[in-house]
């Protein structure tokens, strides 16, 4: 069976049609599926998949090599990454694709129909003219066609890309388990990549975080997966830095780290024998990898079932003293709360408020207010458009300064430099 058989065997015309129509629901790009040999497949193409750009620079033998050249390429990248691959191609314009795996089995990739990065003019001409030097062309041909593409925001691209994935693997028979581990262990390396990165800028020497890792601890308690994750990949990049290339310092490390989630989790009312099962078998699967990747990404996902299983336990837990006093908090962040108002409606007493969240989630209630409103702000400030000083009021901070000082206490960098890394 041939690669183009097995993918269009996998993905039948009718389920195309089908990805095709809810895709252009909400993005109007046309889409172009393409076997492991880099060959369209008509039946699983939109109309005008094609743009007249492309089709003019692939009139040429040399020029279609090119084209042909950097779809393999790209297609490479998606399945090596399990995740959406967006680059230039030869000619100067943006090429996007979604893999096609069955488990490990790679078939393809689909993608988005070509655009333009930025506006068209004279500096686009001169950067084609010498991308595409060694091809015959019609200059004022290749540049009337290549105006006529469609102009397209990274972001727009980013969720057009997320949109069609998702589609894909639900629409589809494909088993994705191999390309979403492969996505989680890119996107987690990514992560752990911007750790070093600022830990490189800042000067950080400390040979193991302990602050971090106290912090980390009363994340799990209260079942703060974003936070708790920010926190460990500042742990993995702490360790890898420090001891670049040392697989068995990283493995004692996370050992021990474990151990602690375990202990954290535990401490948070659930039952230490389930806990334990987890726990051995995550040390179990630490200990026998040999590769850091896999690693990180398997303590994330360790973490992931120790957070989801505190959070699960709170849902459940009906009866707790501070759930009142929590979801006061998660109502009221955005005004002026006062610690009587918290106690009041968890009918407490302020010292015995205070007592509970120090016993119980080892913070104080303006710490966890405080939390609340940093995890409004920090998806404010990658959702909307809106200034620093509006999400700072809009989170519930009457104080720019403050608010400045606590979201870098609490995420070690400015809201600004949080926005600028985490959209790019």
């Amino acid at each position: 069976m041939s690669k183009k058989t097995a993918l269009t065997k996998m993905i039948t015309q009718k389920q195309f049609q089908q990805i095709e129509k809810d895709f252009h629901k909400h993005f109007d790009i046309p889409l172009e599926t393409v076997d492991m040999q880099g060959r369209r497949l008509p039946s699983h193409c939109s109309k005008n998949s094609q743009p007249h750009f492309c089709k003019f620079v692939c009139q040429t033998k040399a020029g279609k090599k090119r084209c042909h050249e950097d779809h393999i390429r790209s297609m490479k990248i998606a399945f090596e990454t399990g995740q959406p691959y967006t680059t230039l191609c030869h000619a100067g314009i943006l090429e996007s694709c979604v893999p096609v795996m069955n488990n490990e089995q790679p078939l393809g990739c689909i993608f988005l129909a070509q655009s333009l990065p930025e506006p068209f003019q004279r500096s686009t001409e001169i950067d084609m003219e010498k991308r595409l030097i060694g091809l015959k062309y019609d200059s004022e041909a290749l540049f009337a066609t290549a105006e006529k593409l469609p102009l397209l925001n990274s972001r727009f691209i980013h969720d057009a890309l997320e949109m069609l994935y998702i589609l894909l693997y639900n629409t589809t028979s494909l088993d994705p388990r191999v390309i979403r581990w492969k996505r989680h262990k890119s996107l987690q390396q990514a992560r752990i990549g911007e750790a070093i990165h600022h830990q490189k800028l800042s000067g950080f020497t400390e040979i193991y975080p302990f602050e971090s890792e106290r912090e980390l601890i009363a994340k799990v308690r209260i079942g703060d997966k974003t936070g708790a994750r920010e926190i460990l990949n500042s742990i993995l990049g702490n360790i890898m830095f420090c001891n670049p290339g040392q697989i068995d310092i990283l493995k004692v490390r996370l050992v021990e780290l474990l151990s602690i989630l375990s202990r954290s989790a535990s401490e948070s009312g659930i039952a230490p024998e389930i806990l334990l099962k987890k726990n051995a078998d995550y040390i179990n699967k630490v200990i026998s990898l040999e590769n850091q990747e896999e690693i990180c990404a398997w303590i994330s996902l360790a973490l992931n079932d120790f957070i989801d299983c505190v959070y699960e336990f709170h849902q459940t837990h009906k009866n707790s003293r501070l759930k009142p006093a929590m979801e006061y908090i998660q109502n009221h962040y955005k005004g002026k709360i006062t610690l009587s108002d918290i106690a009041k409606a968890a009918y407490l007493s302020s010292s015995r408020l205070c007592h509970l969240f120090k016993d119980e989630l080892n913070t104080t209630a303006f710490k966890y207010l405080n939390s609340t409103r940093i995890q409004r702000a920090k998806y404010l400030l990658l959702s909307t458009d809106m200034t620093c000083i509006e999400v700072c009021f809009d989170s519930g901070f009457a104080n720019l300064s403050f608010f400045n000082r606590t979201f870098k206490q609490q995420v070690g960098m400015s809201p600004t430099e949080f926005r600028k890394r985490n959209q790019r």
